[in-house]
């Protein structure tokens, strides 16, 4: 009798015991900011799915910035963040981790789930590598360069004014591409280099070799059909996290037939994966 009621009880317990947030924290690309998932369409769609954006991290000199949307709690609360998007993959990825901390400050039992939007990809593995899960228990790359992109070299040589006629291509580059593009470029000159397809010695080449943390892994990529050209910033056989060679056979690959940008249909595809979650592989 004692041990039914004990059965009892804990069934009890359970039933009521309230259920666990489902945190979702929203990391933009290059050039991106917090708002492109609004802008794209991908922010209604979650939202239509219970998602429900709480707040907007942030960095300053004085560290992490954290603009409440909403009081109160939410079953599915949802955050997107503002990263230094020009800045260099490891500076982007400690911002990251600390933007987290904050998360897990106030959500200190439930599981984090990441997703990540081209350069934004590889910043949130950066941030895995050397920071740790942080709480994350999975991880959505979306169009991102897992190997590289032949842009970023494009970008590199193209605002490279070394040389004895240095001055020449830099002034024929800058009247084709207008100086504020120009401009931009050169800021992004070492994310750019980051962003250079493996070879050793470079970023990409280390990472792909660095242990991850284990948790989750789905890459989203871009592919081209016969009426969409697909996308044209990183071949889709780059964005295939499954080739990763530390995370090889540990990841789950989606195609979808879209250009880089995000799209409304990314709100719905990352809804679809978080309701058909599963435990974490130990």
């Amino acid at each position: 009798m004692k041990k039914f009621l004990l059965i009892a009880a804990v069934v009890l317990f359970t039933a009521w015991r309230p259920a666990q947030a489902d945190v979702l924290v929203l990391v933009h690309g290059y050039l991106g900011t917090a708002h492109s998932w609004a802008e794209s369409g991908a922010l209604g769609r979650l939202q239509q799915r219970g998602y429900q954006l709480v707040g907007i991290l942030g960095y300053s000199p004085q560290g992490v910035l954290v603009q409440r949307l909403q009081t109160g709690t939410s079953e599915r609360p949802m955050y997107a963040v503002n990263l230094p998007s020009q800045a260099p993959v490891v500076i982007q990825a400690d911002w990251l981790a600390a933007m987290l901390r904050e998360v897990r400050k106030r959500h200190p039992d439930e599981p984090i789930n990441l997703a990540a939007h081209s350069a934004g990809g590889i910043v949130a593995r950066m941030m895995l590598v050397r920071h740790g899960a942080l709480g994350v228990q999975h991880l959505i790359t979306i169009a991102t360069p897992h190997f590289g992109t032949g842009r970023a070299i494009q970008a590199l040589e193209a605002t490279d004014s070394s040389g004895m006629f240095g001055f020449i291509k830099s002034w024929l580059v800058r009247r084709y591409t207008g100086d504020a593009l120009y401009a931009t470029a050169k800021i992004s000159r070492g994310l750019l280099l980051d962003l250079t397809p493996p070879t050793p010695g470079n970023l990409l080449f280390w990472l792909n070799q660095q242990p991850h943390p284990k948790i989750r892994y789905t890459s989203i990529m871009r592919i081209g059909t016969f009426y969409m050209p697909g996308d044209h910033m990183v071949p889709p056989i780059s964005q295939d996290l499954n080739r990763v060679p530390a995370l090889y056979g540990r990841v789950k690959t989606y195609s979808m037939a879209q250009g880089h940008l995000l799209t409304p249909q990314d709100g719905d595809l990352i809804g679809n994966l978080l309701a058909a979650r599963k435990p974490a592989a130990k």
